[in-house]
This record gives C-alpha cells, structure tokens and sequence, in this order.
C-alpha cells in the first residue's frame, strides 16, 4: 500500500482523471491525525455542499485494504496499518522514472548583460532557471535552455560612447569586465550634467545598427571577453546552455515582425515612435519602434518568440525574469495573441524577487556589483576552514570545500520562494546547521558513511543485510522510522508541485524535510543493531535517504560529496 493508491481511489470516488489527486495530498500537521490528509475545499463549491460534508461521505465510500480513513472538519484523514503499508511505501520510496508529456519546454534564463560584471544578483536567473530545466527533464519532458545574452541594444552605444570618451586599451585588456563596469558607471555619472552624452550613445547605437565599422569591432570584443567570464561562473555553478543567443541574434528577424504588425494594422505612431496600443488588455502601449527608427526590447522579444515556436518547437516558453519585468511580458504576450498567436497562452514569465547582499540593493549603474566570482571564492573558503575542524582527514579536501561552498551559495537562493525577496547572508548560508546546503549534504555524507560501515561489517562476518519486505512487516514501526519512510515516497508528488508552481523551492524544502527526518531517525534508532531484521530495515531507510538525497540535490545543481 501507498500514498498514489489512496490517490487512485479519490480519483475513481470523485470521477477524476488519473493523477489529479495525488498532487493534493497533505501531510497533517499532527501525525496523530493520520499519514495522509485530503482537503475538501475546492469541492464545495462544484458538489454545492459544505467540505465538511462532503469529507464525511468520502469517509464512508473511502475502502481500501491497510487504510483507515476517517473525517475530521474539511478534511478527510487517512492512516496506514504500519506493518501491511511498509512494504507498498518501500517501492514508492525506490526512485523510478517519471511518466512525462515528453514535451519541448524551453526555458529562458540568465541571460547577462555583455560588458557588465557577473554580480551576486544574475544569480536568481540562473540558478532558478537551471532547476527547473532539470526538474523538466526528471519529470519526462524535454526541455532547452537558452541563454538570451543582453549583447545589442543602446546600452552599447554608452559603452562605446564611454570607452571612446576615456577607455585605455591596455586596461580593458588588463581587466575587460572591471573597466568596462567602470566605463559604464562613469558615462551615468557624467552624463547626469552633460545630457549631449546620452544624445552621442544614441548616435554609437545608430550605427552600430547600421554596420559602422569600428563600432562593430568595440561591440565584437566587449562580447568575447564577456563570455570568457561568464564561461567560468557557469562552469563553477555547474550551468550549461543547449542555445546561447543573444539579443543581436534576432537582428535580421525584428524586420519580418514589424512588417507583419503593419499589415494587420497593429500599429499606430505616437509621439514619432510606432506602437501597438493596448487598452483593451488595460495596459499602456507596447513600444515598437522608438522615434529615430530604432529597434527596442518589445520588439526583439516578439521576435525571439516567434523563433522559439516556429523554429526550436516549442510547446511552451518560460521566461525566468525578475519580477520589475511581468509589465513588459505581458505586453509582449498580449502583441503575440493580436498577431493571432494563440499559442501566446503558453509563454509563461516566472518572475522572481529582488536579491539584496547583506542588506545592500545591488546597482550596475552605480557600480554597487558583488562579484558572484568573490562571493563563490569566500564561500568555499569557509566550508573548507569548517571541514578542516571537523575532518581534519578528508580526502579531495578541495574538491569537497568547492562543491559545499557553492552549493551553500544555491541553496541559499532556492530555498526561499523564489517571488519573495532575498537578504542573503554568506554567513548563515556557509553553516552545517539549520536550513542550509550544507546541513543536507552533510546528512547526506553521514548516511554514506553508515552504508560503508554496513558493508564493512556484512564482509567481515558474512551476513546478509539485504533487505527483504518480510523483514519490513516484522519490524516494529516507532515513529521516526515511519515518518521517514512516508516522507521518502513523496518526491514524485513534490516534483510535480514544483513544476506546477515553478517553484524549486519545493524541492529543497524536500531535502531539508528528508535531512530532518533522517536525523532523528538516526538518533532514535541504532542503525547497526545486534537485531539482524531491524538493522535491514534501518539500513534500508539510510539507503534510500542517501538516494534521494543526492538526486534532490542534484535538481537544485549542488553536489552531494560522500564524505565531508
């Protein structure tokens, strides 16, 4: 017996289609209410009887061999006969794959600006984006991550601009990204009293557009050295790309979308410029086209669409973009839907909160960047000065310090819901204690160490620990063993949620829940026992925490090292 079987049942009780229950599913927040705990509320109101009703007839037609079910208020309870459930929850425990869609997700995300430093706040994007592809891919589909490089646009007229005014090649040489940062906050500073600054840019831009050249070959450097950096973050955060493409990709595309707006009579000048009004959708107008003819990130990202669709063959786009753009998504989605896109309805933007550092709002213009390279580098310092105390004998000590203090780093950001806003502080990330990356990976290491002590002793005295489900039935069930038992079997469910919600938050909250458990489990219960039946049982337990340990972390992008 299993949860998806008591899923399967309200399924047929309520006439749903497979699957649609499970998801719903809660676990009570007193396990002396039972296992399981289905909520009624949604049904009132298509039954048109109170929940609490409705809960109680559920009760009486609710039969299944092992389950109790019972009512209690909006909630319909159910608790598993112990000994008669283990085996059932064992093969749910056991990771299988994942019946998926098989569709083609893809997926926007990073997407730094070339000629600007990788700062602590591209963090988000990334690693957001990077879990969900991989939560994509583990629950069947086929997603495509695409990195949408903020390489055109006139940001690059005021790089120009400011390199032309006061750049040195051998500095951009020496240091590429920290000058061009430099340059950049510069041209803000002094164009707040010289506004023939920003007319210049503007100028730079134009003919950038046009194929000037000598702001062609500026324009090609800025985006080689940029790269170059970028390559190392990604490499260290364990990020890679199926499709870079940056904004300059879709140069030769934008004339097809403007054109086709045009003739469905879309668009309408104001103030010089070319828009596409929107008050139907209570929105202001989508710029188009800005008044000296060139090109705008409305316009590009109508582009980008269209290729995305037509061309990689996209079922769906997500857009991982900070939530200071859901105004100019929605505006490109609704130009999408008046071009007769229907298929509009399935681009997505998941938003995501602003990341201060230390309290500090983070600003490229005026030069407030934490370098996400130095945070990293003292990252991992720490885990390592930590380890040092704590293992003054570990193996690969570099290689383990560099994949804790990183994914110290990622579970700092993915533990949190990824709409609310972020005070990140290095040094409670960095801990092996509390809700931190580390804490999961080093329960993790410990059932490891277990599982090797086991096979260590099993060798040595020629005993068979395998686990069997008589040995499961048998055992006396306290209730730390059995809540972790229950909890091992829910990484389906909680992928799904996820993905529901896009939100990898759930699945780190999984691996905090799964370390908890497993900890007091491990502190209740003797793994190595004289008691040749419970110790199969337990080691089974320790096993299969250590599985799901590492495939949640793996989700998440964090490494779960064996030893610490």
């Amino acid at each position: 017996m299993n949860l998806s079987q008591i899923a399967g049942q309200l399924d047929t009780l309520l006439e749903w289609e497979k699957g649609t229950a499970e998801p719903l599913l809660e676990q009570p927040p007193d396990p002396k209410l039972g296992d399981a705990a289905f909520p009624c509320f949604t049904l009132s109101k298509s039954l048109r009887r109170a929940p609490q009703q409705i809960a109680s007839e559920l009760a009486q037609r609710f039969k299944l061999d092992g389950v109790e079910a019972a009512a209690e208020g909006a909630y319909l309870n159910f608790r598993l006969r112990r000994g008669s459930c283990a085996a059932g929850l064992f093969e749910q425990a056991e990771l299988q794959p994942v019946d998926g869609e098989g569709r083609t997700i893809v997926i926007d995300l990073s997407s730094p600006n070339i000629a600007k430093p990788f700062g602590v706040g591209h963090l988000r994007s990334t690693v957001i984006g990077a879990a969900l592809y991989r939560m994509y891919a583990a629950a069947g589909d086929h997603p495509v991550s695409v990195n949408h490089l903020g390489d055109w646009g006139t940001q690059f007229g005021k790089q120009i601009t400011a390199y032309k005014r006061w750049g040195s090649e051998e500095r951009l040489k020496a240091s590429p990204i920290r000058e061009s940062l430099d340059l950049y906050v510069r041209f803000h500073e002094e164009a707040e009293n010289d506004p023939g600054l920003e007319v210049e840019a503007r100028d730079w831009f134009r003919r950038l557009e046009g194929g000037d050249p000598e702001a062609l070959r500026l324009w090609r450097y800025f985006v080689e050295v940029s790269l170059t950096e970028f390559n190392r973050m990604y490499e260290r955060l364990g990020v890679s790309f199926d499709k870079v493409l940056g904004e300059s990709f879709y140069n030769d595309k934008m004339g097809a979308v403007v054109e086709e707006l045009r003739k469905k009579g879309l668009l309408e000048e104001s103030e010089g410029a070319q828009v596409v009004r929107l008050e139907e959708e209570e929105m202001p107008p989508c710029l188009i086209l800005k008044s000296d003819g060139t090109t705008i990130y409305p316009t590009r990202d109508l582009a980008t669409a269209l290729y995305r669709h037509d061309v990689l063959g996209a079922d769906k786009l997500l857009y991982v973009v900070g939530a200071e753009q859901s105004l100019h998504f929605r505006q490109v989605f609704a130009v999408l839907r008046r071009m007769g896109r229907t298929w509009a309805d399935t681009c997505t933007h998941i938003p995501f909160g602003l990341m201060k550092f230390e309290g500090k709002k983070m600003s490229t213009r005026r030069g407030k960047v934490v370098f996400l390279e130095e945070v990293l580098d003292e990252a991992v310092s720490r885990a390592a000065a930590i380890m040092e105390n704590k293992n003054p004998q570990l193996k690969n000590r570099d290689a383990v310090a560099e994949a804790v203090g990183i994914g110290a780093i990622v579970f700092g950001d993915l533990k949190n819901n990824r709409i609310g806003e972020i005070n990140f502080s290095l040094e409670e990330a960095v801990q092996f204690e509390g809700e931190t990356g580390p804490y999961v990976q080093y329960t993790h290491a410990r059932a490891c160490s277990i599982l090797r002590k086991a096979e260590a002793v099993a060798s040595q005295i020629r005993a068979n620990i395998s686990f069997d489900d008589e040995a499961g039935s048998a055992y006396d069930w306290d209730d730390a063993s059995w809540e972790l038992l229950k909890r091992l079997g829910d990484h389906e469910a909680e992928l799904r949620r996820g993905l529901h919600r896009h939100e990898p938050s759930v699945m780190a909250r999984y691996a905090l829940d799964l370390a908890k458990l497993f900890n007091r489990f491990y502190h209740s219960n003797k793994v190595l026992t004289d008691d040749v039946q419970a110790q199969k049982v337990r080691l089974e337990l320790t096993r299969l925490t250590a599985v799901r340990l590492n495939w949640t972390l793996s989700l998440l992008g964090i490494g779960s090292p064996e030893e610490i």
